[in-house]
């Protein structure tokens, strides 16, 4: 799907009475997710600045790339994520940026696990013979460590949650940026 057909799911979502809402959508935390990451989504669609380093690394691909990112409304993760990742791919012709759901077929994360886990999101780099170049994801390294560390120590849910929202703010993409530059000297 698309970006627009991504953003259309989002709304579809968000438009719809509790009663008819579709699992895990059911759940009104999962619910309550999607709304802040619409919001999250959204705020850095309008105000998140691409460094230039990670822009001229994205000017600098010479070959066309297949982009796939493997997500879904409720993660939290995503929405600090995926509009970086969309704007990049709009400096570039050559990139073609595609969005699956990761419960939803073709289930693509079963190959890409992380720890075991399918974890979100997740990018897979392809060339134009559909080899992968690379993958990322999914979420910058400091900040994995960071999420690593407070379910090591236990911390609950909102605990976690709450932390990984106060670095992604502070952050501003940039460790995600910084990532990405160094992924794309393939």
């Amino acid at each position: 799907m698309t970006f627009k057909d991504y953003c259309d799911q989002f709304e579809t979502i968000l438009n719809k009475k509790d009663e008819e809402q579709p699992a895990p959508y059911d759940n009104p935390h999962y619910l309550d997710y999607t709304k802040l990451n619409w919001t999250r989504m959204n705020r850095w669609l309008k105000t998140g600045k691409l460094t230039y380093a990670f822009k001229t690394a994205i000017q600098n691909i010479n070959e066309y790339q297949h982009w796939i990112i493997i997500t879904e409304p409720w993660c939290g993760d995503a929405a600090h994520s995926v509009p970086f990742l969309e704007m990049a791919s709009h400096l570039n012709p050559l990139i073609k940026i595609t969005y699956e759901l990761r419960d939803s077929e073709p289930f693509r994360i079963n190959q890409y696990l992380t720890n075991n886990g399918k974890s979100i999101p997740k990018l897979i780099i392809r060339n134009a013979d559909g080899y992968d170049l690379a993958t990322w994801g999914p979420r910058p390294k400091d900040c994995q460590e960071m999420y690593t560390r407070l379910t090591a120590e236990k911390a609950d849910f909102d605990t976690v949650k709450m932390e990984i929202q106060k670095w992604y703010n502070a952050n501003k993409g940039q460790d995600l940026q910084k990532e990405m530059t160094e992924l794309l000297k393939l």
